[in-house]
């Protein structure tokens, strides 16, 4: 009998690797002797990086570079072994959580650092980026990132600027260079969002207000851009349709120059992380696969790692056990077509701050496992 245990992170509690070395340990005191393999994922948001240097796939490598205030940070990313694939995440570099509450300011935050990173990894010889793009602090339509890559250039040969409120927006130019990307065989992008660039379901409308946006500020970024749209298909880089592909707005408009500028493939995030794990290799053979978060509620079925695990495992007919901290709307969840659930927490009345903490959780893991192996898979 072969196991796989493909568990996503516990957020604030456990990484996904802490997760399935506690439930291999909780099988393995159930005296299972069989096939044991651990397989640690994320959705392709935050995380994918550690995700994959877990992995023991890449190493890590730091480059200074500027925040989206334009302060210099230090962004991480990941080097496949044979230097041809960088893993990144855009947060790294321009992400919501690098400012403060207090400065928060989406009118003027930048992806220019995403591009510096980009840029950092084409000049070690990368072939081939995944980037994910969750957690942004910016709404520039990925503007900042195309300057920094040298493709976008203002009139005024400075960083996007306030959009000042007596001008419609800024006039920008493409240079008149190929993309740096040519040289990679491909960008794929990790993308959960469906949004389109601009409009009432756009970047501004949907994501600024989380970055602290005001609703006279929500309109001047739609303002900008479509403002930006409309000039990029000006030169010939787009069509007005991409301004509504899926995913366009993601990360404030991030997806739409990535799209457009460097023919990057969108894909939803647990598909690129599981096709880059080898998730397929270690399902060959398999029984049962179990997989879990903190939390499994409906939202589990809208792309979350449990409901990629669970779709891949269908395909060639192995049992699925969801295992989670907590597991709400179980009727929803077994219609999806999970075969058994647990939640590693029942029965147990300490408080939450308590079970939070990584002992207690991998210790609860472990239980529940032994308790599932002794009930009989």
């Amino acid at each position: 009998m072969k196991i796989v245990l493909a568990f996503d992170s516990f957020k604030g509690c456990l990484t996904a690797e802490e997760a399935c070395r506690a439930a291999e340990e909780g099988v393995r005191r159930a005296g299972f002797g069989g096939e044991v393999v651990c397989v640690p994922l994320s959705d392709g948001g935050e995380g994918l990086v550690e995700c994959f240097l877990r992995m023991g796939k890449a190493s890590p490598v730091q480059v200074k570079v500027h925040g989206p205030l334009m302060e210099e940070v230090v962004a991480t990313y990941a080097i496949s072994k044979d230097g041809q694939t960088a893993w990144m995440e855009m947060a790294s570099a321009c992400g919501l959580t690098l400012v403060p509450l207090e400065r928060r300011d989406v009118m003027t935050a930048t992806t220019y650092g995403l591009g510096e990173m980009m840029q950092d990894a084409l000049g070690r010889g990368v072939r081939h980026i995944v980037l994910g793009i969750g957690g942004s602090a910016t709404c520039d339509g990925g503007q900042g990132m195309l300057l920094a890559l040298g493709m976008l250039k203002s009139t005024n040969g400075v960083l996007p600027q306030p959009l000042d409120r007596h001008r419609r927006h800024r006039s920008t130019d493409v240079d008149d260079v190929g993309s740096p990307m040519s040289t990679t065989s491909v960008l794929t992008v990790a993308c959960d969002v469906n949004n389109p660039l601009y409009g009432d379901s756009g970047a501004a409308y949907v994501f600024a207000p989380q970055k602290g946006a005001n609703p006279e500020q929500v309109r001047l970024l739609d303002e900008r851009l479509r403002a930006f749209a409309k000039e990029t298909e000006e030169r010939g880089v787009a069509t007005p349709e991409d301004a509504f592909h899926p995913g366009a707005g993601a990360a404030g408009g991030l997806g739409y120059a990535l799209l457009t500028y460097l023919g990057a493939a969108l894909k939803p995030g647990i598909e690129v992380v599981m096709e880059a794990s080898g998730f397929d290799d270690a399902l060959e053979g398999a029984d049962v696969v179990i997989t879990g978060e903190g939390c499994s509620d409906e939202q589990t079925t809208h792309g979350k790692v449990a409901a990629g695990v669970l779709q891949k495992a269908k395909e060639r007919g192995v049992k699925t056990v969801l295992m989670s901290g907590q597991v709400q709307d179980r009727e929803v969840l077994r219609t999806f077509g999970f075969d058994r659930l647990y939640g590693i927490n029942e029965g147990d009345e300490r408080p939450l701050d308590m079970l939070m903490q990584a002992e207690v959780a991998k210790e609860n893991i472990r239980r529940t496992c032994q308790r599932m192996m002794e009930e009989g898979l």
